[in-house]
């Protein structure tokens, strides 16, 4: 399969014919595998329509596939990539999020590999807690034949109240490394830029508390020289993987 830019994924993505592969039954809501074609070449890819959203106590009905754009943009910002390419979209089932599939062995996640890629793992540790990701369970970091992590599965991450849940704990109390709070830094100053693209795209999908919460979780991580704690309550996922 022909190599894309993240310009080109996106387009594809955006652009290309929705050929559905079939339904992925492992997931709370909705997900199907598709392959989007376009005549720059095609791809597999991970289709959420927003009608199949399972309506949730916390999060704003539909609004979950727009949580999932949002934390690819998060994720490009930082300029870690964690978070594959991902659009919103028409499909055959109506509109939702369309995010590139990573070819990966379903036998192997976050519990298989514990203890390899430290670095790659501590970004989605900081990740995780800018987008206060509610449900980071040991099957949604995957990893990709070259040996590269991927973080998917962000439909209910940045509530504007603490709901951080994660099987991945390993680093804290540990030093947070001067490159990647610099990262965090370069962020806030993109986030305080009201010019900024990406932030008008986040108000966009985004309501005003949750942007405000977000600006304060990134504080208190650029203000952090340690990866923080658990949090109070219930700081594991159900069921882990």
């Amino acid at each position: 399969m022909a190599e894309f830019t993240t310009a080109e994924t996106l387009q594809l993505l955006r652009e290309g014919t929705l050929e559905m592969e079939g339904l992925i039954s492992w997931g709370s809501n909705y997900t199907f595998l598709t392959r989007a074609c376009h005549e720059m070449g095609q791809l597999q890819a991970v289709y959420k329509p927003r009608k199949g959203e399972r309506p949730l106590w916390d999060f704003a009905p539909g609004t979950l596939c727009l949580r999932e754009r949002a934390a690819f943009l998060v994720s490009e910002a930082l300029q870690w990539k964690l978070v594959p390419a991902t659009v919103l979209r028409d499909g055959p089932h109506g509109w939702g999020s369309v995010q590139r599939f990573v070819e990966h062995d379903p036998d192997d996640h976050y519990f298989t590999f514990q203890g390899q890629y430290e670095t790659q793992l501590q970004r989605v540790v900081l990740f995780d807690i800018l987008v206060n990701n509610a449900d980071r369970k040991g099957g949604h970091v995957l990893l990709d034949k070259s040996g590269r992590l991927w973080s998917i599965d962000h439909g209910i991450c940045f509530h504007a109240d603490y709901k951080l849940r994660s099987v991945i704990w390993d680093f804290a109390g540990k030093p947070i490394s001067d490159s990647m709070r610099n990262d965090l830094k370069r962020f806030q100053r993109r986030l305080e830029n009201p010019n900024d693209q990406m932030l008008q795209q986040l108000c966009e999908l985004l309501n005003e508390r949750e942007i405000e919460a977000l600006h304060r979780r990134l504080q208190t991580l650029c203000e952090e020289t340690v990866f923080p704690q658990p949090g109070p309550g219930r700081h594991y996922p159900w069921p882990p993987v």
